[in-house]
């Protein structure tokens, strides 16, 4: 019986190994992730506000209102939400004394992926955890912040927290968000916002870190001036 030749068995050898990995390459280009991409300064439409004004924490009955304009990448914002926010949650929204609404403000010029990461928490919004992924978000902002894999990284929030990530990524690839989050921007920044984090509090800005001692002797004095009579 003849034998192939050795040259040609190592060719049918290649020839496999080179359609195997081809196979292989196609796969990957099938099943990778696709790019996240939500697009700014685009055209606000009606429905990209009708029924929302923001991500409100707390009870419709409570006396003050605090507007939060915070961007997701802000070092400073990570700081009031890992050191102030607790406390400020805690002792005066969960009491029913303080009402929070938090608007999306990203600084496109230095944070790359503040609107990816907003988007985000806004597609764990349509599953009832907006405020699990805001948390998230900032207390692990040093793990995704100007990083080319921030939305992979997010992601990995999105598993942990249990959301069904068919449904998320759905969410993220059709930026669907995208006009909600600059709607939010252009709120804020008719307002007078100019850097994050800026508090409205009874129609004054507040701009930087807020001490959680310093904004409950504010909603005191606000609520004391609402509930006082006038003479």
């Amino acid at each position: 019986m003849a034998k192939a030749p050795k040259s040609l068995n190592r060719f049918y050898l290649l020839l496999g190994l080179g359609a195997g990995l081809g196979v292989v390459a196609l796969a990957y280009l099938v099943l990778r992730p696709k790019a996240i991409s939500i697009p700014a300064n685009v055209t606000v439409l009606a429905g990209d506000t009708t029924g929302f004004r923001g991500y409100v924490l707390g009870s419709d009955s409570a006396p003050v209102e605090i507007t939060e304009y915070a961007d997701f990448e802000c070092p400073a914002c990570a700081e009031f939400a890992l050191v102030q926010w607790p406390s400020i949650r805690d002792r005066l929204i969960e009491t029913g004394q303080l009402r929070w609404r938090y608007r999306d403000w990203p600084i496109d010029e230095l944070h790359s992926n503040a609107r990816i990461a907003a988007h985000a928490a806004a597609c764990a919004n349509d599953q009832g955890k907006y405020w699990e992924m805001h948390d998230a978000l900032f207390g692990g902002q040093a793990g995704w912040t100007r990083k080319r894999t921030a939305a992979s990284i997010i992601r990995g929030y999105a598993r942990s927290l249990a959301l069904n990530l068919e449904e998320y990524d759905a969410c993220m690839q059709s930026a669907m968000y995208a006009g909600r989050i600059q709607a939010s921007h252009d709120e804020g920044s008719k307002l007078g916002v100019g850097s994050t984090p800026t508090f409205l509090i009874d129609g004054r800005l507040y701009p930087g870190v807020l001490p959680s001692d310093s904004v409950r002797k504010l909603v005191d004095r606000l609520t004391a001036a609402a509930t006082t009579p006038p003479k």
